[in-house]
């Protein structure tokens, strides 16, 4: 039967967009449905500050009035500016185990790629380096977090049947917590403190950690700015995050170091696991979503590592051993048993490198897939 394309126009649209994959892993024990509010804001044109420098077209597939998969293509200007690379995003890609509904749907995005003088399409991304992104190729049969994309084995078979081949890949690690701080790790953290006169911020609640929201998206900004595909946030979006998780924070889960002049130098980003909460919720926080977010961020074995940032000029001078101890710290002290690292770029050897010290296990790979769209771009 014919596949039939229509581009979102209206707001019912969306909703079906949005809904879709909360239908097709209706019965995966392994997929983790993000909060549908979230979503939207993050879709919608008037909610999401991305759209300073983004367009984005979402398209359904359909078979006789059923839908049957989704796309969005996002053309990325800051990217293009930056990278000096024009090439399409695509993201929130789900289809059935249909070879002709996903073909069909990057053929949409890769027609409007085209029209607008991109030269390749590439893939599975957000608007920004915070949204998920990467496609699972490893790790089918591990539990999804919060911060990345979870999809079935047969979406990478037919991303290489499109004509799409690697072009960066991510990799998790599933971390084993000591039941006490590591001896090396006690040394060097203390070592490292003394000798730079390093403070650790002892926030009590969400908001003691506000008045830093700005040097934590700088820093990131910094940090992150030389990794695949990365634009900085706008003070707009900075505003927009703050706003929106912040209220979220477990602060013993947030360490903040700043050096003797009270400069923020390093953070760790860090929350209890909210995947189980979610695969509960469904992604709605009413009518009794709420009460499970609430109870996950206060009694959890699990916790994920979305981030960690070191200032370059403190790099190899043991600073990042220093916001491991804090941690580790928390961790311990909190009966956290395990904690997943999320998604790390392959090549991103500094971030790796901390793993070693730890009983870690890879344990997930995805990747970005990439698509010239004239050979000889």
């Amino acid at each position: 039967m014919d596949i039939v394309i229509r581009e979102v126009m209206a707001p019912r649209q969306l909703k079906n967009f949005i809904d879709f994959p909360y239908r097709l892993y209706k019965n995966d024990p392994f997929y983790v449905p993000p909060l549908r509010f979230d979503e939207m804001a993050t879709l919608r044109k008037d909610k999401n500050p991305a759209f300073d420098y983004c367009e984005a077209r979402y398209w359904l597939a359909y078979r006789q009035e059923r839908i049957v998969g989704r796309i969005a293509g996002i053309l990325n200007q800051a990217y293009i500016d930056k990278w000096g690379s024009k090439y399409m995003r695509f993201g929130w890609f789900d289809f059935e185990d249909d070879d002709s509904v996903g073909l069909a749907l990057l053929a949409q995005v890769e027609i409007w790629a085209s029209e607008t003088g991109m030269t390749a399409v590439h893939g599975p991304m957000g608007f920004t380096d915070l949204d998920r992104e990467g496609m699972l190729v490893n790790g089918f049969d591990q539990v999804g977090t919060l911060a990345a994309i979870y999809n079935y084995p047969y979406y990478p078979s037919l991303m290489e049947k499109a004509g799409y081949v690697k072009d960066a890949d991510w990799v998790e690690y599933q971390i084993k917590v000591p039941s006490t701080m590591p001896e090396k790790l006690e040394r060097m953290a203390a070592v490292v403190r003394q000798r730079f006169r390093l403070q650790v911020i002892k926030a009590r609640r969400p908001k003691d950690i506000l008045p830093y929201a700005n040097a934590i998206f700088d820093l990131i900004n910094e940090t992150y700015s030389h990794l695949y595909g990365v634009v900085p946030l706008t003070e707009k979006q900075i505003a927009y995050y703050t706003k929106q998780y912040f209220s979220f924070i477990r602060t013993d889960f947030v360490p903040l170091v700043t050096d003797e002049n009270g400069k923020l130098i390093a953070c760790g980003i860090t929350m209890p696991s909210l995947s189980a909460a979610l695969k509960k919720v469904k992604g709605r926080l009413l009518p009794f979503g709420f009460a499970y977010i609430l109870k996950a961020l206060r009694k959890n074995n699990l916790a994920d590592l979305y981030l960690v940032a070191v200032d370059k000029a403190w790099q190899g001078k043991g600073a990042v051993a220093l916001l491991m101890h804090e941690i580790t710290k928390s961790y311990i002290a909190n009966g956290i048993a395990y904690a997943e690292s999320n998604p790390e770029l392959e090549t991103n050897r500094n971030i790796r490198a901390i793993w070693e010290h730890y009983e870690a296990t890879q344990h997930k790979r995805r990747r970005c897939y990439i698509r010239y769209l004239n050979e000889h771009a």
